[in-house]
């Protein structure tokens, strides 16, 4: 499985996995699931409820071009506005854990998106997306045109990676980060940081949680309200979102 190295802007490089091509053909075809149902309602509602055919029967061609057109227009525009809104995945990219990134680390923003789904024209619906499987194939990182074009490539989350053991942490399927200023540290950063909070967990030493938590604010940063995580309750969060950003994991 091929690995995608992103610098994010904190200049921090994290390794993900690029979705293969078979799981992103899994996860179209579940939006075309979702969209065929969407026609399937559309009919029945619009034309064995209200019998629309019968108005549209008294139309012009270009009328009843505009009617079908806008009805279809949630199909049309899914990709764009999912993604848009689920920052980088539709549901069937949800489903199948993947999701479009930035390759410069930046996030993906609706310019990129936009583009992405103009180039669906060319990638997917011309020649039966036999354009968008050749350049997947033959591109460094899986990219359609779409892609390419806009930056982007679509990966894999929550991403197997080699690193010291010492800095993993279980993390349950729904653990909701706290602090994304945690990417600004590295590997060496956090295996210090849990070493030393491991050893003063141990002795009891609030002395160094203390110190430790003062260190790691100054740090990144960090401003907490008075009394909103104990000392160690805010150095097991920042272990924990590190492991959660850089998609590390037992």
């Amino acid at each position: 499985m091929s690995l995608i190295a992103i610098n994010t802007s904190q200049n921090v490089n994290i390794n993900f996995n690029i979705a293969s091509i078979g799981v992103r053909i899994l996860a179209f075809g579940i939006d075309m699931l979702i969209k065929a149902a969407y026609l399937l309602v559309a009919y029945l509602l619009f034309f064995r409820v209200f019998h629309l055919g019968l108005y549209l029967d008294q139309l012009d061609t270009w009328s009843v071009m505009a009617v079908i057109i806008l009805i279809t227009m949630p199909i049309h525009i899914y990709t764009l506005v999912c993604e848009s809104l689920m920052e980088g995945q539709t549901f069937g990219k949800k489903i199948t854990k993947i999701k479009v990134v930035k390759i410069d680390g930046f996030q993906a923003g609706f310019g990129d998106y936009l583009i992405r789904w103009f180039f669906r024209l060319i990638d997917v619906f011309s020649n039966s997306g036999v354009v968008g499987l050749i350049t997947m194939i033959i591109s460094k990182n899986n990219q359609r045109l779409g892609g390419i074009a806009s930056g982007t490539a679509v990966i894999l989350l929550k991403n197997p990676v080699t690193i010291s053991h010492t800095i993993l942490e279980n993390l349950s399927a729904d653990y909701i980060p706290v602090f994304p200023q945690v990417i600004a540290l590295t590997d060496n950063d956090v295996r210090i940081i849990k070493e030393n909070y491991q050893k003063a967990l141990v002795t009891n030493d609030k002395e160094i949680l203390s110190k430790l938590s003062t260190k790691i604010k100054g740090i990144l940063k960090l401003e907490l309200l008075p009394n909103q995580f104990t000392d160690r309750q805010f150095i097991g969060v920042i272990i924990k979102d590190y492991n959660f950003y850089t998609a590390k994991e037992v």
